[in-house]
């Protein structure tokens, strides 16, 4: 058998962040040729990586970028928050958000490519957990305006604004205020019509059983649906950070106008698997 010294797998562990055991198998493995040893670790990593797709990963990090005209939001998941926290997942969610800003893409299918996959399989090696790239989404700014952000503090939620007139100050408010209200809208005027109409059919249903005349329940159809549109609009909402003025009338006083927004939030719309603590702290010992 191939005699492999220490320091060729040390190595290999440096190239691949992998176990020394397992590094050292590769390389008996692959009679002590380096090269061939990364790739007998790759092609584990990905058999690994695809039989860890099928666990649900709903925690994770956003991470969030700007460069002035344009910013971008991205949501990586793993299955725990305590793998989250590592500062390899943090590295790697670093790394995927500023290679979305640079790559100019607009969303996850214009971003992938066969690099970020196997950096993510290795990943999956590493951490030992489901990793995922859910979603990335970018704001551009019109010609004259600017891109601002927040990111909350533990990464967990945060928006982009593309703001026309203002200023900073202005812009990253805004962007603390939908982060915190996630309006799906500017504008009331923009609700898409397939969620208008079953916002009306709810209401409908609701008013079926009032005991009140048509053209009456109509009108209260009506009221409630525009009660809706407004509480769901950014311009129509009480500012997060001052209770005394709606973010319209703000941006009317700045000489101001939202362009184009955007909010993620961690695991929204995942199912999430209900795992205990002692669970969890056995899935990172074993």
């Amino acid at each position: 058998m191939t005699q492999i010294k220490a320091t060729l797998v040390k190595e290999l562990r440096d190239r691949t962040g992998l176990g020394m055991m397992e590094c050292k198998r590769a390389l008996v493995e692959a009679d002590g040729n380096l090269d061939e040893a990364v790739r007998v670790l790759r092609e584990r990593s990905a058999i690994k990586a695809d039989k860890k797709t099928a666990r649900v990963a709903a925690e994770g990090l956003l991470g969030m970028l700007t460069d002035g005209s344009a910013g971008v939001l991205v949501e990586v998941n793993s299955e725990t928050d305590f793998v989250a926290r590592t500062e390899k997942f943090l590295n790697f969610v670093n790394d995927v958000t500023r290679q979305a800003l640079e790559s100019g893409a607009s969303d996850l299918a214009s971003f992938n490519t066969d690099a970020l996959e196997s950096e993510r399989q290795t990943l999956v090696q590493e951490l030992g957990e489901n990793i995922v790239v859910r979603r990335v989404t970018r704001v551009e700014a019109d010609e004259s305006g600017q891109v601002y952000g927040y990111l909350h503090h533990d990464r967990k939620k945060g928006a982009l604004v593309a703001l026309k007139g203002g200023d900073r100050e202005l812009g990253e408010g805004i962007a603390i205020h939908v982060t915190a209200e996630a309006p799906p809208v500017v504008r009331p005027q923009d609700m898409p019509a397939e969620r208008v109409a079953s916002e009306r059919a709810i209401l409908v249903a609701q008013a079926q059983g009032e005991n009140k005349p048509a053209a009456i329940i109509e009108k209260m159809i009506e009221g409630r649906l525009q009660k809706f549109l407004a509480s769901s609009s950014l311009v129509s909402q009480v500012y997060a950070l001052d209770s005394e003025v709606k973010v319209g009338q703000l941006l009317k006083t700045s000489s101001a106008d939202v362009t184009a927004m955007a909010r993620f939030g961690v695991g929204e719309g995942i199912e999430r698997n209900e795992t205990d603590f002692a669970e969890e702290v056995a899935r990172q010992a074993g």
